[in-house]
C-alpha cells in the first residue's frame, strides 16, 4: 500500500469538529494537492499523517490557548452609532442586530480596521450609546478537533515549489464558527421585514410550471443522500416537506412510508420513491394535513429559504414527529431569487445556519442539535455550471423532536 512521504501530494478532506452551548458542529473542507513538505499544518498533525494511506486518518486538538488567531479583550470595541456605516435594503442606514456578524469594513475610526476590510465582526449589543463589537474569530474560544482524512496519495519524485498553504487557517476561515450563538444567548434573525419576498404573488401560482431540473450540481447531491443516508434508518415513515420529483434519499433506502408534500403535482408524481403525495401551500398555511406522532423524520431540502413563517412550519413538524424523531434541513447558496425571503440573502452561508439552528430552538421542541458543512470539493466537469472550481456546499442542520 502507498503511504504518504515528505514527497507526496495528497487530497485530503479535513474535518473540524467542535461543540457551542447548544449544538455540535462538523465543517468539512475537501482539499487538493496538500504538500506534507511545504505546507503547514498545527501541531504534530503532519508528523502523524507520514506513513499513512489512503482512507487513513489523524487527529489533533487545537485548544483556544493554541489557536492561531486566540481571543483578545482588545478586540472587543465599541464606536459611536455613525461608526458604523451599513447601508441595509433601499439605501436606508442598516442597524445591526443582536449577535448577528457583519464585514469588520462597515466600522470606522477602529485601530487596523480599513473600509476593505471583509473579516466578520459580531454585534454584541448596545453600552450607554455605543455599539459594541467583537473582532474576534468566531472560534477563539472553542476547543477544536481538527482530523484529516486521506482520499488520495500522488507521489512525485521532484518538489516544484509553489504555494505554502496554512492548512488550520483554509479550515476555520470564511466562515466556520458564525453558526453559534455568541454565548449561549439568542440571535435576532427575526426581524419582520426580513421575511418578505420580492415576489409575494400567490406561490401556487409562480410554481404552477413544473420544474424538472436538480437544484445543486451532482455531487453536492451525492453529499445530501449520503448524509440522509446516515442519519434516516431505513423502515422510518419519512415525510419530505416541500418537496418535489426527488427526495435525495438513497436509491436503495426502504421505508414504510414516503408522503412528499410539495406545490406542483407533476413533480411530485414524477418522484419514484414516493408512496403518496401531498398538495399543499405552507406559506398560505403553516399548518401539516397530518395527524400527531405520525412520522419518524421530516426532510427539507433547499427550500427553508422560502418560507415566510418558518418557527410555526418547524412547530408544526415537531407535532407530527414522534418523540425522538428527526428534522433535517439541508440547504446550499442557490435559490429563487423572487421568492426567497429577503433575509437569507443578508446572510453569510455559515450564518445560515446559524438562522436554521435558531429556528430549532425558537420552536422550543427540539434537542441534541448539530450541524454539517461540506465545501470544496471539484465541481463535477459534465455540469453546466463547470466553469466554477468547486462543486456547490452542502449544509445540513438537523435535530430530535422532544
Amino acid at each position: 500500500m502507498e503511504t504518504l512521504t515528505e514527497k507526496s501530494r495528497a487530497t485530503i478532506e479535513f474535518a473540524l469538529r467542535w461543540q457551542s452551548i447548544k449544538a455540535a458542529h462538523t465543517d468539512c473542507l475537501w482539499a487538493d494537492r496538500v504538500s506534507l513538505w511545504r505546507d503547514c499544518f498545527p501541531g504534530s498533525l503532519c508528523s502523524q499523517l507520514l506513513g499513512l494511506g489512503e482512507g487513513e486518518q489523524a487527529t489533533h486538538v487545537i485548544t483556544p490557548e493554541s489557536f492561531s488567531q486566540p481571543f483578545m479583550s482588545g478586540k472587543i470595541v465599541r464606536v459611536r452609532p455613525s461608526q458604523f456605516v451599513g447601508i441595509g435594503n433601499g439605501g436606508k442606514p442598516m442597524i445591526p442586530r443582536q449577535g448577528r456578524f457583519y464585514p469588520q469594513g462597515l466600522l470606522r475610526g477602529v485601530s487596523g480596521v480599513f473600509p476593505v476590510s471583509s473579516a466578520p465582526c459580531r454585534f454584541l449589543g448596545n453600552d450607554n450609546g455605543l455599539l459594541v463589537f467583537d473582532l474576534n474569530h468566531p472560534l477563539s474560544n472553542s476547543t477544536l478537533d481538527l482530523t484529516a482524512h486521506v482520499r488520495k496519495i500522488e507521489h512525485q519524485l521532484v518538489e516544484r515549489g509553489g504555494r505554502c498553504e496554512d492548512w488550520l487557517e483554509a479550515v476555520t476561515n470564511n466562515g466556520p464558527g458564525m453558526q453559534a450563538r455568541h454565548g449561549g444567548n439568542p440571535t435576532d434573525f427575526f426581524s419582520p421585514a426580513g421575511f418578505r419576498r420580492s415576489n409575494e404573488e400567490a406561490d401556487h401560482l409562480f410554481y404552477q410550471q413544473p420544474r424538472l431540473v436538480q437544484h445543486l450540481d451532482s455531487t453536492a447531491e451525492e453529499t445530501v443522500s449520503r448524509l440522509y443516508g446516515r442519519i434516516v434508518e431505513p423502515g422510518m415513515a419519512v415525510l419530505d416537506l416541500m418537496g418535489s420529483w426527488t427526495s435525495h434519499l438513497p436509491d436503495n433506502m426502504e421505508t414504510v412510508r414516503l408522503t412528499v408534500l410539495g406545490m406542483n403535482k407533476e413533480e411530485l408524481t414524477r418522484n419514484i420513491q414516493a408512496t403518496d403525495i401531498v398538495l399543499h401551500d405552507l406559506n398560505d398555511d403553516p399548518i401539516l394535513p397530518f395527524a400527531d406522532a405520525s412520522f419518524d423524520a421530516v426532510l427539507c431540502t433547499v427550500s427553508i429559504e422560502y418560507l415566510a413563517d418558518p418557527i410555526a412550519v418547524f412547530r408544526e413538524a415537531a407535532r407530527i414527529l414522534r418523540q425522538d424523531g428527526l428534522l433535517l434541513v439541508s440547504f446550499s447558496n442557490r435559490w429563487f431569487g423572487p421568492k426567497v425571503i429577503s433575509l437569507w440573502p443578508e446572510l453569510h452561508d455559515f450564518e445560515r445556519m446559524g438562522f436554521v439552528l435558531e429556528l430549532f430552538l425558537e420552536s422550543g421542541n427540539f434537542f441534541d442539535l448539530q450541524n454539517f458543512s461540506r465545501r470544496g470539493l471539484p465541481r463535477p466537469t459534465d455540469d453546466r455550471h463547470a466553469e466554477l472550481p468547486y462543486s456547490d456546499p452542502v449544509f445540513l442542520v438537523w435535530g430530535r423532536k422532544r
